[in-house]
């Protein structure tokens, strides 16, 4: 029956990348919006659920292509190369983004974070704030690995959950 079993790297690979094409496809709706800038909590949930939802559908045909079975370790496997696939496409995107649709898309980040600082810590300076801003550009670079892990932490998550919902193990015997 193993050789019947479909493979975990397909299926994360192409729904990875379904998931990161509705991904920036959600990214260039809120850019055309001139919404690229807010990070509410309702983009953030969205954000989420894509990613949610392209997990659990992955795991859902991963399912139905292995005969209704479905293992934990199978379940994570999918979950987590979905969610890792999805990440770097969506990494891909801010790249070209921030380099080349709107290159100066970070400093404008940057200023309006200088902005709400000083609004929501009015004892800072502006020296103070702005030592804060270099020092956070220095670190810049940390923001692709960060959220790659992330990423795949929060489709552990999910397909965690999908996976012991949806376990359905072949008889040992």
């Amino acid at each position: 029956m193993e050789e019947n079993q479909p493979k975990t790297g397909k299926f994360a690979l192409n729904y990875g990348l379904l998931t990161g094409l509705v991904g920036v496809v959600f990214g260039v709706m809120l850019f055309v919006m001139e919404m690229h800038y807010e990070q509410s909590a309702a983009i953030q949930i969205t954000q989420t659920l894509i990613l949610a939802a392209g997990i659990i559908f992955a795991i859902i045909q991963f399912k139905k292509a292995g005969g209704g079975f479905l293992s934990l370790s199978n379940a994570l496997k999918v979950g987590a190369g979905v969610a890792l696939i999805a990440a770097i496409v969506g990494l891909l995107y801010f790249f070209i983004l921030s380099n080349v649709i709107e290159p100066g898309y970070l400093d404008k980040v940057y200023e309006i974070g200088k902005i709400k600082a000083m609004t929501d810590n009015p004892s800072l300076t502006e020296e103070q704030v702005d030592q804060g801003i270099e020092m956070q550009k220095g670190f810049a670079w940390i923001m692709y690995p960060v959220g790659i892990v992330i990423n795949v932490l929060i489709g552990l998550f999910f397909s965690l959950i999908t996976g012991l919902i949806l376990k359905k193990e072949e008889a040992a015997y």
